[in-house]
C-alpha cells in the first residue's frame, strides 16, 4: 500500500524533477505534484510525493523534514486526508462568482 507525503516550503522554482530526485533515493516513486494556482500558473510552494512503500516513505520522511532544497529548509509529513469543502460562500451559491452578475 502506497503512502502519501506531503511537501512544504518549497522554493517556487523547485520543479517535480528536483522532488522526485530528491525522494528517490528512498524507494519507488508512484507520483509528485506541485500544487499550482491555477490563475498564475505559478507554484503555491507545496507538493505531495506518492511513495510505492510504507517503510520507505517513512524513511523520507524522517530524512528529508528540515532538509535543504534550493536554498529552503522543506517541511516533509504524511500527508492527512482532504477535508470536504462547503459549497461556496457566505450565501452557500456553488460555483465560480455564483450570484455575482
Amino acid at each position: 500500500m502506497s503512502k502519501k507525503i506531503y511537501v512544504g516550503n518549497l522554493p517556487y522554482s523547485a520543479s517535480e524533477d528536483d522532488l522526485k530526485e530528491a525522494f528517490a533515493k528512498f524507494g519507488e516513486i508512484q507520483s509528485v505534484r506541485i500544487i499550482m494556482d491555477e490563475a498564475t500558473g505559478s507554484s503555491k510552494g507545496f507538493g505531495f510525493v506518492e511513495m510505492t512503500v510504507n517503510e520507505d516513505a517513512d524513511k523520507a520522511i524522517e530524512a528529508l523534514n528540515g532538509a535543504m532544497l534550493k536554498g529552503r529548509a522543506m517541511r516533509v509529513s504524511e500527508a492527512r486526508p482532504q477535508e470536504a469543502r462547503g459549497k461556496g460562500g457566505p450565501r452557500g451559491g456553488g460555483g465560480r462568482g455564483a450570484g455575482w452578475r
